[in-house]
């Protein structure tokens, strides 16, 4: 892998206390900005995948329903109310 140097400005207080930060962890700040900005990256890869994800669920669900495939808005709520008195039974210890 080619390196390649990065170069910006920091308050100079703030390098000196990011310096003793590193130190006292036993690692330098070049070794912790290089973990931060590959921690950064993933990041910012798994929330483009989310996002990915998210937007192919909700094209399914747009496409489900304009092919007419719903489900009547009684039915959802006798499954949500028997859903919620499974729950009160649970909770109350009637199992």
């Amino acid at each position: 892998m080619t390196e390649a140097t990065f170069t910006f400005r920091v308050d100079e207080a703030l390098k000196s206390e990011f310096a003793q930060a590193a130190k006292a962890k036993d690692r330098t700040g070049a070794q912790l900005l290089r973990d931060f900005m590959r921690q950064y990256v993933e990041r910012q890869q798994e929330v483009a995948a989310h996002d990915a994800w998210f937007r192919q669920e909700v094209q399914i669900g747009l496409n489900a329903a304009n092919a007419g495939h719903l489900i009547p808005g009684n039915e959802v709520e006798a499954e949500a109310a028997a859903w919620r008195e499974a729950t009160r039974r649970r909770m109350a210890g009637e199992a």
